[in-house]
C-alpha cells in the first residue's frame, strides 16, 4: 500500500515587533504561533534566528508535524527582500527546513494576501509604514517607508515620537497647566518608558541609541487624551496621503481602486482606520476602501503554496 504523503507550507510574517508563523496543508490552516520580532534590519541576525526558528518550532508542533516535513515555505519581512539580507534570512530558516524557501518583501506578502494576484493598494502600518500597489498590468510602485529617522508617517514609531512631542510642546506653551491638561497621556508615556517627569522623558526620548519609540503606540492608541487623538488622526491623515500618491500614479485611468490596510496601527486604533478612511475618499473618490484589516501572514501561505504548484 502506497503512503499518501501530505504536503505542508509554512507561511511566516517576519515584522519589527512580532513574528507569525502559519501552517497550512494545500486547502486548511492547521496552526499559527507568534514569537517576537525578526526585522533583521533593526535587531540584527542574532534576534532574528531565535525569533524566525521558535515561530516555526512552536507552529510545526501545534500542526502535529515537524519542520522536516515541511513542502515550502515563504516568508515576508521588512527589508528582507535585499538579496544580502534574504540570503541571511534564508540561511537561517535552512538549519531547521531543508525544502525550497522564498524570501520577499513584507510588501509583497500583504499585497498577496489583500488581492490574491489582482490589482490593488496595500497600506501598511506597522512599526514602520509604507503603501504598495500593483495595476492589472503587474507593475507596482511604492510610496513612503523611508525609515524611521525620516519619514514612516503614521507609523507606531512615528505616532510615539509624535506624541512625545505633543506631550512636551504642550509644557513649554502652557507650563504646569499644560501637563495637568492632559495628565493621562503624559503619565502613560512616563510609566511605559519608566521614567518620572517629562524632563527625564525628554532625554529618553533623544538618548543614543534611539529609544523605542513604536512601544508607546499601544499607551496612545488606548488613550482618551485629546493629545493622543489629534496624534492619531494625523496619522490617519499621512496614511493617507501616501495612498494617493501610489492611486494616481499608477491608476490614472481606473475608475475604481481597491485599497487595503494592514498592520498593528490599523489593527488597534479604530480612530486612524475611520480618519484613513475619510481623508483618503476626500483625496481620491475611487478608492474602495476594505474595512477589514489584512493579515499579511494569509498571503505568505498563499505564496508558499503556489510556488509549489
Amino acid at each position: 500500500m502506497l503512503e499518501i504523503i501530505v504536503p505542508y507550507f509554512l507561511g511566516i510574517d517576519g515584522g519589527g515587533t512580532k513574528t507569525t508563523c502559519t501552517v497550512g496543508d494545500e486547502t486548511r490552516v492547521l496552526a499559527t504561533a507568534t514569537a517576537g520580532p525578526s526585522n533583521i534590519v533593526r535587531i540584527g541576525e542574532s534576534q532574528t534566528r531565535e525569533s524566525l526558528q521558535m515561530s516555526v518550532r512552536q507552529a510545526c508542533a501545534a500542526a502535529g508535524i515537524s519542520p522536516e516535513q515541511v513542502t515550502r515555505t515563504c516568508v515576508g519581512g521588512s527589508g528582507a527582500a535585499r538579496p544580502e539580507l534574504a540570503e541571511i534570512v534564508r540561511g537561517i530558516l535552512a538549519e531547521i527546513i531543508s525544502t525550497p524557501i522564498d524570501v520577499v518583501g513584507d510588501m509583497q506578502i500583504a499585497l498577496e494576501a489583500a488581492f490574491d494576484a489582482g490589482p490593488g493598494v496595500i497600506v501598511i502600518a506597522g512599526t514602520g509604514s509604507i503603501a504598495y500597489g500593483r495595476d492589472r498590468h503587474g507593475k507596482t510602485i511604492r510610496a513612503g517607508g523611508w525609515g524611521f529617522a525620516i519619514g514612516d508617517e503614521g507609523s507606531a514609531h512615528w505616532i510615539g515620537r509624535a506624541a512625545v512631542s505633543a506631550v512636551l510642546r504642550t509644557s513649554d506653551l502652557q507650563g504646569e497647566a499644560g501637563i495637568s491638561a492632559s495628565p493621562s497621556l503624559a503619565e502613560d508615556l512616563c510609566r511605559k518608558w519608566g521614567v518620572t517627569s517629562l524632563l527625564d522623558l525628554a532625554r529618553a526620548a533623544n538618548s543614543i541609541p534611539p529609544p523605542d519609540f513604536a512601544s508607546l503606540f499601544p499607551a496612545v492608541a488606548a488613550s482618551n487624551d485629546e493629545l493622543a487623538r489629534q496624534v492619531l488622526r494625523q496619522a490617519g491623515r499621512e496614511l493617507a496621503q501616501v495612498a494617493g500618491i501610489v492611486i494616481r500614479r499608477l491608476f490614472a485611468e481606473e475608475t475604481v481602486v481597491p485599497v487595503a490596510m494592514t498592520g498593528g496601527v490599523f489593527g488597534h486604533s479604530e480612530l486612524v482606520r475611520q480618519v484613513f478612511y475619510n481623508e483618503l475618499r476626500k483625496l481620491e473618490s475611487r478608492a474602495q476602501v476594505n474595512p477589514k484589516v489584512v493579515d499579511p501572514v494569509e498571503g505568505a501561505l498563499r505564496t508558499a503554496r503556489r510556488a509549489a504548484s
